[in-house]
């Protein structure tokens, strides 16, 4: 067996027989005709669960070749195309070099932008969709490693948007962009937790992006980062919803380095300098974490926090912070923002696995009145039958990928379990017939 590691904090060993880093489109082509048994996808490995692993043959995209190219021969509808494992912050750096930006980015800009997209990872703000609702455009190696292109429009887009790596190796994607824009970040503390869950929805759509930071236990929310856009949002306040604008030596997440964490204090700048939490020349977040994340309608957003909160006592031993944010709607089917507007419920844990592991069912049991969903790449506890319960489009997924992967060379044993994919031994060719 190869040895190929773990993920990103070290939460998942990968069991894949081999690892194939390939450079080129043709290369990962070649790899899924030749590659014996099963295959799947590899990222910058920011999962924290078996979503990206196989027991057969991993292809790890990350260094495809290829620059980015922005295309703008329809002016209303300006894309970036850009190769497959191209990560946040290195696209967002070539765009605001040239005048462009992305409408969000996720909290980490190490990530690359395939991983993101294909499981549903959002950023945040109440106006903003999930970082798949900028793609226009895939194209991806089949089952049969031939290359093959979805656009926006076509029938299967809405399953392969968010696809899990459940039917082929994406190789590019082609992103809707738009003209740079500055924002400025300011921390605030002090909200009393009644403000907060009487006016959840409103406190998150009051700047660009929202997040709020807290432990659930304490007597006011620990705090709230305001990310606002210039000459987009109004000037922030001094006091805001019960809370003190901060000075920047105040901002600090989960006891990790404070210089790895964007300016605050107010500072415009870059999208890309501001949006994510931390910088891409850091180490983000804690390093060592288990984290979970379950999505809600943001109607119901107090009525959630408050069930959550109520099992503070127990949750507060294993967390390192939780953040909540806003997701706006869209129409991807296996989305956590599917058909209505969102809130986002995220745990970063200690590395305290037994004791996450007993506390994710009473969690889930809490927000099940809500119809939580949980994030495909974060530590949960539902099974198929959960998730057909969660996302109304599961079975229509299925049947997406099934057509397109007939004999099952993209399953493995997590898409099996949510019931994303239909569960089979894999018994095809192997590379000697």
């Amino acid at each position: 067996m190869s040895d190929v590691g773990v993920t990103w904090a070290g939460t998942h060993r990968f069991v894949a027989e081999r690892l194939v880093e390939a450079r080129t489109v043709d290369e990962v082509a070649r790899a899924v005709r030749e590659a014996p048994g099963r295959i799947k996808a590899l990222g910058t490995r920011h999962s924290f669960n078996a979503i990206a692993d196989t027991d057969g043959t991993l292809i790890d995209a990350t260094r495809l070749e290829g620059e980015p190219h922005i295309d703008l021969s329809d002016p209303a509808w300006p894309t970036v195309t850009a190769p497959a494992g191209i990560r946040y912050g290195e696209l967002g750096a070539w765009l605001q070099h040239r005048g462009w930006a992305l409408h969000n980015t996720g909290s980490l800009p190490h990530i690359s932008v395939v991983g993101a997209i294909a499981t549903g990872t959002h950023g945040s703000g109440a106006r903003n969709g999930c970082q798949a609702t900028a793609l226009r455009k895939l194209d991806y190696i089949d089952a049969e490693g031939d290359l093959r292109t979805c656009r926006q429009g076509d029938p299967e887009f809405p399953a392969l948007a968010v696809g899990l790596g459940a039917f082929g190796i994406i190789t590019s994607v082609t992103l809707g962009v738009q003209p740079t824009y500055d924002v400025r970040q300011d921390v605030y503390t002090g909200m009393p937790w009644a403000t907060l869950l009487s006016d959840t929805p409103a406190i998150l759509a009051d700047a660009y992006s929202v997040s709020i930071f807290t432990t659930w236990d304490e007597p006011t929310v620990q705090q709230i980062w305001r990310k606002s856009g210039v000459g987009l949002d109004k000037t922030p306040p001094d006091e805001w919803h019960g809370a003190t604008r901060s000075p920047e030596s105040d901002a600090r997440l989960v006891d990790g380095d404070p210089d790895a964490l964007t300016p605050q204090g107010g500072q415009p700048g870059p999208w890309i300098d501001r949006l994510p939490h931390f910088r891409l020349t850091h180490t983000p977040s804690n390093g060592a974490e288990i984290q979970t994340e379950y999505f809600v309608p943001m109607e119901a957003a107090g009525e959630a926090l408050a069930a959550v909160r109520a099992l503070g006592l127990v949750i507060r031993p294993h967390l390192l912070v939780s953040e909540l944010r806003a997701v706006a709607a869209d129409h991807l089917w296996l989305s956590g923002a599917y058909g209505r507007d969102t809130l986002a419920i995220h745990f970063t844990w200690a590395p305290h696995p037994v004791e996450v592991s007993a506390l994710l069912p009473r969690i889930e049991e809490a927000l099940a009145p809500f119809e939580a969903r949980p994030h495909w790449g974060k530590w949960h506890a539902f099974d198929a039958a959960a998730i057909a319960r969660a996302h109304p489009r599961v079975a229509d997924a299925r049947a997406v990928f099934e057509e397109l992967d007939p004999g099952g060379r993209f399953v493995n044993d997590y898409l099996a379990g949510v019931g994303v994919r239909a569960a089979r031994w894999w018994n095809g060719p192997t590379v000697e017939e």
